[in-house]
């Protein structure tokens, strides 16, 4: 879905986009992580036509229209992080004026306006005025208008920065239904806890470069050397932690009365193997569990502990 490959943004002397290549799939609900000032905005401006690249190339789907053009920017929705003002306009006028901005028909405008903002959860806002919503409604109202006309890619930088909790959780549900709805998605936070919980895959940057890009458990498992298991046993521990000693890719990091835990390098079909050898060697088994990754740790980890 989205291409993006050898991206430069120098100002000057000081390069904020080191020559970043990224691909995120169709469907995919992505989120770009790292330090301010790392360069997540500048990359996410560049696509968005907002800015203009130093150097590289960005394509999304199949397309081979200018990054900037009408026909790019048709196929972006775009949130930024912040609302913008909007005095004397109502949440109708406010959708009626982007959707005549891409030349939309009054008819239809207003059809998907209330499609929309019922998406958005916002229906019995459709007569207030913009300037009295919450910053949360704001939020959703701009994610709405951002649907408008039906883009490809849905791009948020920073969605969530500014909102209460309630706001913060109300805005994930959003975005992970309209995930589920096939939507590609990405998004751009610095709360990393959000992220794990909604995203298929991250991106981190650090100092204007990509650090690492891919599936998050893939990254974890990565960053952590291998899956780090606990083996609950009834067993005598000894030929237990002897059995695992000889099985290729296991290293044996503790062991307990009753339990031990393990680093697998292997793949999760390899761990239920290793799991199906232990019952046919009548190894008595009473629990089997993979640590989850934490964001937060690999962010801190991969950047050095830098904000």
């Amino acid at each position: 879905m989205l291409y993006i490959n050898n991206l430069t943004k120098n100002y000057g002397k000081f390069t904020a986009v080191d020559n970043l290549s990224l691909h995120v799939p169709e469907g995919d609900l992505f989120g770009f992580v790292g330090p301010n000032g790392a360069g997540k905005t500048t990359t996410i401006r560049i696509v968005c036509g907002l800015l203009k690249a130093s150097g590289g190339t960005v394509q999304i789907g199949d397309t081979k229209a200018a990054v900037g053009s009408k026909e790019m920017k048709r196929m972006i929705g775009y949130v930024p992080d912040f609302f913008g003002v909007y005095d004397n306009l109502k949440v109708k006028e406010y959708m009626d004026m982007y959707g005549s901005m891409y030349g939309m028909l009054s008819s239809d405008i207003a059809k998907l306006t209330d499609d929309l903002l019922e998406l958005v959860n916002l229906t019995d806002k459709k007569e207030f005025y913009v300037d009295t919503l919450s910053r949360g409604m704001k939020q959703r109202l701009c994610v709405a208008r951002a649907l408008l006309h039906n883009p490809k890619l849905l791009i948020l930088d920073e969605p969530n920065s500014g909102l209460d909790p309630r706001a913060r959780v109300e805005m994930k549900e959003l975005l992970k239904n309209l995930h589920s709805m096939g939507k590609t998605i990405v998004i751009s936070s610095h709360i990393l806890s959000e992220l794990s919980e909604m995203c298929d895959s991250i991106g981190i940057m650090n100092k204007g470069k990509l650090i690492t890009a891919g599936r998050i458990e893939n990254i974890m498992q990565q960053a952590a050397g291998g899956k780090k298991i606990h083996v609950r046993v009834a067993s005598e521990m000894e030929p237990v932690v002897r059995m695992m000693k000889e099985e290729a890719g296991v290293v044996v990091d503790s062991v307990r009365e009753n339990e031990l835990i393990i680093t697998h390098s292997g793949t999760e079909e390899a761990v239920c193997e290793l799991i199906g050898r232990m019952i046919q060697n009548k190894v008595l088994l009473t629990g089997f569990y993979q640590e989850e990754g934490n964001l937060e740790s690999l962010f801190m980890q991969l950047t050095g502990g830098k904000n």
